[in-house]
């Protein structure tokens, strides 16, 4: 246990086994799950880096990406609380987990350096924030919640403070949908990226069509689409053209002037040889009784989805 800790943390050792604690099945501690805790871990170090690098004691209100991540994190206080009530503390950390990788790293930082203010707002969520992963990484959210400026009176230990708790007045539902439409355009925009195999980093210009309310939304907050999505839109309430580079969703239809290169065959000839190789695969598995008798049900349905991709993939490239 102790070389366990030394090269992993107890933190990340902590975490890994609350993930495994489900009621009625043996606890499984992998060496994969804790080295998921332990950069689950550094990407909270990293983000508090960040954070502390932006601090500032002028107070700004509320943009729209700190109105929707306190609604965000509002909600997970409420499932946290509850799961922690059932004693289902493998969903406490999930929702936790989720949310700290997802919502707050993942996106709301993003927003944040997109719009270039109001990182008060971002430390007092943060603050919040170590104060509901606590109990699954007491020592990490230790040392960083005594690196944060609290008001005086505060207790001397985050173990000490409030336990965050859900409050209704805290739901914002008009933030939580218009930084949707956000996630859903930039989404789409890297989705669009991905499957012309541009790079990540490169800038790319299209048009993003829609014939409803939300293109009000989107043009209201080009200027965080254009950033994060690395993409110069043009905004048009009409049906979309029918060429080629058109990725859609329900609401969006985003056309992206993709330049034309040079294609490599060896490339495309590698490409067809893994997909034909992952079919094999998917289809050996979804054949074999024996695996189908002792597989969850959600694990059948997700080879079939992705035996369904990786054909359609395929079907592009031939």
């Amino acid at each position: 246990p102790l070389v366990v800790t030394e090269k992993y943390g107890t933190d990340a050792v902590r975490m890994a086994l609350l993930q495994g604690a489900a009621p009625g099945t043996d606890i499984v501690l992998t060496e994969e799950r804790m080295e998921s805790s332990r950069a689950f871990a550094n990407k909270i170090w990293n983000a508090a880096r960040l954070l502390f690098m932006q601090a500032t004691d002028q107070p700004t209100e509320p943009g729209i990406e700190d109105r929707w991540i306190i609604s965000r994190l509002n909600a997970t206080a409420w499932q946290a609380n509850r799961a922690i009530e059932q004693h289902r503390y493998h969903d406490y950390v999930q929702f936790v987990w989720h949310f700290f990788w997802h919502s707050f790293c993942d996106w709301y930082l993003e927003l944040k350096k997109a719009s270039g203010t109001g990182w008060n707002n971002a430390i007092s969520v943060f603050e919040t924030a170590m104060r509901l992963l606590h109990p699954a990484m007491p020592f990490l959210t230790e040392e960083l919640w005594q690196r944060l400026e609290k008001p005086e009176g505060s207790p001397i230990s985050i173990a000490l403070a409030q336990f965050p708790q859900h409050r209704e007045s805290l739901n914002d539902v008009q933030a939580e949908k218009e930084v949707g439409i956000i996630q859903e355009v930039v989404t789409l925009a890297r989705t669009g990226r991905t499957q012309s195999k541009r790079d990540p980093k490169e800038q790319l210009a299209g048009a993003l069509y829609c014939r409803t309310e939300s293109l009000a939304i989107a043009q209201r907050h080009a200027e965080a689409i254009q950033k994060i999505g690395r993409v110069t839109l043009q905004f048009k309430a009409e049906e979309p053209p029918k060429v080629a580079n058109t990725f859609s969703t329900v609401e969006f239809d985003l056309v992206l002037n993709i330049p034309k290169t040079q294609e490599d065959p060896l490339r495309k000839q590698k490409e067809r040889e893994q997909l034909e190789k992952n079919i094999a695969n998917s289809k050996r598995q979804l054949t074999d009784e024996v695996f189908l008798s002792k597989a969850p049900a959600k694990v059948v349905d997700s080879i079939r989805a992705k035996l369904a991709d990786y054909e359609a993939q395929l079907g592009k490239i031939l």
